[in-house]
């Protein structure tokens, strides 16, 4: 690796984790009057967490905007050096949404800045994988269970594409949207994973 790539690779590093530490749902419940969404349900700061709110524009504003930072973060750093730089400006943005250094490092669980890597980065595999969340949250009426089913699906339809690079990044985030994700499977095994759209007491 010349001194120019490993250059481009670490702005497109420092870039994408920027953008993805901006925490929109805690940003966007606080300018609405709701307080700290960190102190409610979850205590996520994730759209699913803001859906029990009650707010579904507020949830739906935070949805695009956790996804879209990813996406631009990839995006603009593919456009700027290449297709490597802009996986690794996406899986940036993600550690930056789960792992915030202005929240102390205590994020969101990446489900949307994961869908908004894969749309950016190859978008037949986001679609897909997102066609995935929806059948699984249809059936079941989980978030987190339809996004671990996604996540699991993502790599190999990657390779379905013949993009093995994003299948190479597709396990890398699901395996860390399952580690944040510890506490939502334990509930899952136990039968008390609440249902998308409850609110919280």
């Amino acid at each position: 690796m010349s001194g120019w790539e490993l250059i481009a690779i670490s702005m497109a590093a420092i870039g994408g984790y920027l953008l993805g530490s901006v925490p929109f749902g805690l940003v966007l419940t606080r300018l609405a009057g709701l307080g700290d969404i960190r102190d409610i349900g979850s205590k996520n700061i994730g759209a699913t967490n803001v859906l029990r709110t009650g707010r579904k524009d507020l949830a739906a504003a935070t949805l695009i905007l956790d996804a879209g930072k990813a996406g631009i973060a990839a995006l603009i750093f593919t456009a700027l050096f290449g297709t490597t730089e802009g996986l690794v400006a996406g899986g940036a943005a993600f550690l930056g949404h789960c792992f915030p250094v202005w929240l102390g490092f205590k994020g969101g669980k990446g489900v949307a800045t994961f869908y908004g890597t894969l749309f950016a980065v190859a978008w037949p595999v986001g679609i897909l994988a997102a066609l995935t969340w929806i059948g699984m949250a249809l059936m079941l009426r989980i978030s987190s269970l339809s996004a671990l089913v996604a996540a699991a699906a993502a790599p190999i339809i990657a390779y379905a594409f013949d993009r093995p690079d994003v299948a190479v990044l597709c396990v890398f985030l699901a395996a860390l949207i399952y580690w944040r994700h510890r506490a939502n499977i334990s509930r899952i095994l136990a039968g008390g994973e609440p249902l998308i759209g409850a609110k919280s007491a």
